[in-house]
């Protein structure tokens, strides 16, 4: 082999050298800005996590979010997520308020907005899930209410959400464009307190979220409405600006949207997004 040529195959390996340390170089990049980003199938699992995530949300996820909430502390031994359910126009205010949170999970874009707008979330909210109402009645239906007009009738006892709150705003849209008007026996701060009227016998009906319906089982009975679908709520999540424990809020964050996250929801009535 002449000069020349084995100074050519030199220069060719050690090109080759150069060239498979740049794709290696670039594959690490590539892995590190997935995992940075929160597309990478690693980012949570790669970590320890440890520490307390406060989870404010809606009162219509509680059994879901409790649900998850087990399945996290179980994934990531040495994790709580402690939750406080509540109407999201209340938990909204205790957030702008300086309450201690780390994750906000909303019924509607406008109660996220109470918050977004005050600059207290640290990430953009996105829809996680969607929600319609329906009507609760006794069990049996003994009042025979079969549409969003029976609840205008006389003698019967309908309670609804109040108007600030993500169920009462979706009714109120509802009845507008249904062009019907309805005097509740009360307004309720939150959907769980509407449901409970009618557990309890307090009510004949009211209107609630096709999740609670579910979620109460045979205490109450469920009707839908044509309406409702002109009324759809979407649930925004967003992790907090003073968030305590960025890193386990983030993956309990993935976690509800997740393909195991929104299982959970679905089953409990929720629709995707």
């Amino acid at each position: 082999m002449t000069r020349t040529a084995r100074r050519t195959r030199r220069t060719l390996q050690v090109a080759g050298v150069g060239a498979a340390a740049l794709l290696a170089l670039s594959a690490c990049s590539s892995s590190d800005s997935d995992s940075a980003d929160g597309s990478g199938s690693s980012d949570s699992s790669s970590q320890k996590l440890s520490g307390t995530v406060t989870v404010f949300a809606a009162a219509s996820l509680k059994e879901s979010f409790t649900a998850l909430g087990k399945e996290f502390e179980k994934a990531h031994p040495g994790t709580k997520v402690a939750f406080s359910f509540g109407g999201s126009d209340s938990l909204a205010a205790s957030i702008t308020g300086g309450a201690p949170a780390d994750v906000f999970a909303a019924a509607s874009p406008k109660t996220m907005a109470l918050v977004t707008d005050k600059k207290d979330t640290a990430t953009a909210p996105v829809t996680f899930v969607r929600n319609q109402l329906e009507i609760a009645t006794l069990p049996g239906n003994p009042d025979k209410v079969a549409s969003l007009k029976d609840l205008t009738r006389s003698g019967l006892k309908v309670v609804l959400c109040d108007k600030t709150v993500p169920c009462g705003a979706a009714a109120q849209k509802a009845l507008d464009a249904a062009g019907l008007k309805l005097t509740p026996v009360s307004y309720e701060q939150d959907v769980k307190a509407a449901l409970t009227k009618v557990e309890l016998k307090e009510a004949d009906a009211a209107v609630v979220y096709k999740t609670d319906v579910k979620s109460a089982g045979d205490k109450v009975e469920g009707v839908e409405f044509p309406e409702s679908a002109k009324a759809v709520n979407d649930y925004p999540i967003a992790l907090l600006k003073d968030a305590r424990n960025t890193a386990t809020s983030k993956a309990f964050i993935a976690l509800v949207r997740s393909a195991e996250g929104q299982k959970v929801l679905t089953s409990a009535g929720f629709l995707k997004p």
